[in-house]
C-alpha cells in the first residue's frame, strides 16, 4: 500500500468502522483511490497532460511534507462526501437478483471490448469524460462510470473499427452529455454483483 492507500484507508475506516479495508471491502479503497487521483489531476490541471502520473505524485509529496494538516483536513471532508456518494450510486445485487438486466449489460460490454482494446487513445478520452464527471459534481465510481459510458456510447454509434474517428468523436460528445445528464441524476449508477454467500461469511 502506498501513502495515499494507506491515508485513504484510515479516514474510510474512521468514517465507517464496519468496513474491512484489508480485506472485503478493499475494493472500496481502491475505487476510493482511483477517484481521489482523479479530483486531484481535475483540480491540479493535470488531465490531458502526458506526464500527469507524475506531475500529481510530486505535488502530493510536496504538500505533504509542507502541509499535512491541511491535506489530512482536506481527506477528512473529501472522504465523508465520497462515502456519502458511494452509498448512494453504489447497489449490491446478490444472486440472481435482476440478472436479465445484468446478463444484458454484461453482454454488451463484452461485444464493444475487442474494439475498446484497440482505440489508442482510450485513456484521453476517459480523462475527458472524468473532468466532465468532476465538473459536474460525480466524484464517486470517476473511473468506472467514464469508461462504461464511454463503452455505451461506441456500441450504440455500431463502430467497427478504431480508424473510424467521426464515429469515436460523435460517441465521445454523446458520452460527454450522458455524463453531464448523469452526475446531476440521483440513485444508484454502479451496479456490483456478488454471490449470496458475501454475507454469511461476514458474518
Amino acid at each position: 500500500m502506498n501513502f495515499l492507500e494507506v491515508m485513504l484507508g484510515e479516514k474510510l475506516r474512521n468514517q465507517d468502522s464496519a468496513l474491512e479495508i484489508r480485506g472485503s471491502d478493499r475494493k472500496v479503497l481502491q475505487v476510493a483511490c482511483q477517484d481521489f487521483t482523479n479530483f486531484l489531476k481535475f483540480h491540479w490541471d493535470l488531465i490531458g497532460r502526458e506526464s500527469n502520473e507524475c506531475d500529481l505524485v510530486e505535488k502530493l509529496e510536496k504538500l505533504y511534507k509542507e502541509n499535512s494538516t491541511e491535506l489530512d483536513e482536506f481527506l477528512n471532508i473529501w472522504v465523508g462526501i465520497w462515502l456519502k456518494k458511494w452509498k448512494q450510486r453504489v447497489k449490491l445485487m446478490i444472486g440472481s437478483q435482476n440478472s436479465c438486466r445484468w446478463n444484458r449489460a454484461s453482454q454488451n460490454m463484452h461485444d464493444v471490448n475487442p474494439i475498446w482494446k484497440k482505440i489508442d487513445s482510450k485513456k484521453e478520452m476517459q480523462e475527458i469524460v472524468v473532468a466532465t464527471l468532476i465538473k459536474n459534481g460525480e466524484i464517486c465510481g470517476t473511473e468506472i462510470l467514464s469508461e462504461n459510458l464511454l463503452k455505451i456510447a461506441i456500441s450504440e454509434k455500431k463502430l467497427k473499427s478504431k480508424e473510424d474517428k467521426e464515429g469515436l468523436f460523435a460517441a465521445v460528445n454523446a458520452t460527454l452529455r450522458k455524463a453531464r445528464d448523469m452526475a446531476q441524476s440521483r440513485g444508484p449508477l454502479i451496479f456490483v454483483k456478488i454471490d449470496k454467500g458475501y454475507y454469511s461469511s461476514k458474518r
